[in-house]
């Protein structure tokens, strides 16, 4: 495909644009393969840009979104989502300021949840702009604990829970070397207080009106924001088109069944959102397509649950013993604990449903058939 060097300029229908749509697995991306780089804007609408900054590892960016909202100030606009607290995305803010941004007053930074490619920049926003951060109250509050949380080493239950999971000595001693607060030291320090978003808010933001519609699993309530009227969705890591977002219990609750949260979530949003809504994900790009990416992405979980139970009748496993049965590749030490987090919710949601039975030896949790 032939890509321009310089964005189109606005299309509403998203159509004549000057790129070429593509399709694939359902999906349709109308911008094709455009996006926008670091510091730079696209016009999804005039009242709407698309940015991307960058982070580290696979997902090499997250999408973030600037929306007009100049009802009590002229110029006035808002942010959903912020990128990591580092170095490379606070440059690439300031481009944004002193360029296509200069001299517009920042009114409101919105956040989808709590992640910290989400949640990094808000308060160095939030304090620079004199803004207030909207955020729904638990993923407000799980930011304020895991801030606040720094320590030498990891707190004991943690190290007991990883050795559940099937955490050999060596790398419990790593885990113990590392320390504990990595979330701090990605996220900027947040103001004091928040404005809460709430399932089922209507939030007015320019000429847009934007409901709220929370979602379980990835985090506790992750909040996207859904403009009815003009078709379109701040999905945050709720609705990925080509990933799935990642479902971990948390040490903050670990008899949780997130899982099972994430499961009806989807089912939530395929009866809320029409499909021809444009999705405005956090990785990726812009698509269409909602309900066939929802019935996917739970397709794919219930594979993975049904090969995870005949795998069970076989032999008995630990949550690390999964690993190459749900994934299909190697699990190297940046994404171990994720890993372990997603491995023991399928094993949880199989534990809760009937479908496998736990038997806890020397610390260790074991799973077989039920």
């Amino acid at each position: 495909m032939t890509k321009t060097n310089t964005p189109p300029s606005y299309d509403m229908s998203l159509v004549d644009h000057g790129f070429e749509a593509k399709t694939f697995k359902g999906l349709t991306y109308p911008l094709g393969d455009h996006a926008p780089g670091y510091g730079e804007i696209y016009p999804l609408a005039p009242d709407l840009g698309w940015t991307r900054m960058p982070v580290p590892g696979n997902l090499a960016h997250i999408n973030l979104w600037l929306l007009d909202d100049d009802a009590d100030v002229a110029g006035g606009f808002a942010i959903a989502d912020t990128g990591l607290f580092m170095p490379d995305t606070i440059n690439a803010w300031k481009d944004i300021f002193a360029g296509p941004y200069a001299g517009r007053a920042l009114q409101r930074v919105f956040v989808t949840h709590f992640h910290p490619d989400h949640l990094g920049c808000a308060g160095w926003l939030a304090n620079k702009f004199k803004a207030p951060v909207w955020m729904n109250r638990t993923e407000w509050l799980m930011a304020r604990m895991l801030t606040s949380d720094v320590r030498d080493a990891p707190p004991e239950d943690t190290i007991a829970r990883r050795k559940f999971a099937g955490y050999d000595e060596e790398r419990l001693d790593k885990l113990r070397a590392q320390g504990w607060g990595n979330f701090a030291r990605a996220v900027s320090r947040l103001p004091t207080g928040h404005i809460r978003m709430d399932d089922g808010d209507l939030i007015r933001v320019g000429k847009r009106d934007w409901t709220v519609i929370t979602g379980g699993g990835h985090t506790p309530e992750h909040a996207c924001m859904v403009d009815y009227q003009n078709g379109v969705i701040i999905a945050g890591d709720q609705i990925l088109p080509r990933i799935t977002s990642n479902v971990s219990i948390m040490d903050s609750e670990p008899e949780a069944n997130p899982l099972a949260e994430w499961l009806a979530s989807i089912d939530k949003f395929k009866a809320a959102l029409p499909d021809d809504m444009l999705v405005l994900p956090a990785h990726g790009f812009p698509f269409k397509g909602v309900i066939a990416r929802l019935e996917r992405l739970a397709a794919g979980h219930h594979k993975q649950l049904d090969d995870l139970e005949a795998a069970l009748r076989q032999q008995e496993m630990r949550a690390v013993d999964t690993f190459g049965l749900l994934f299909g590749r190697a699990i190297d030490d940046s994404i171990y604990g994720l890993a372990t987090g997603e491995a023991t919710a399928h094993l949880r949601y199989l534990e809760r449903a009937g479908r496998a039975k736990l038997d806890i030896r020397d610390g260790v949790g074991w799973y077989s058939a039920a």
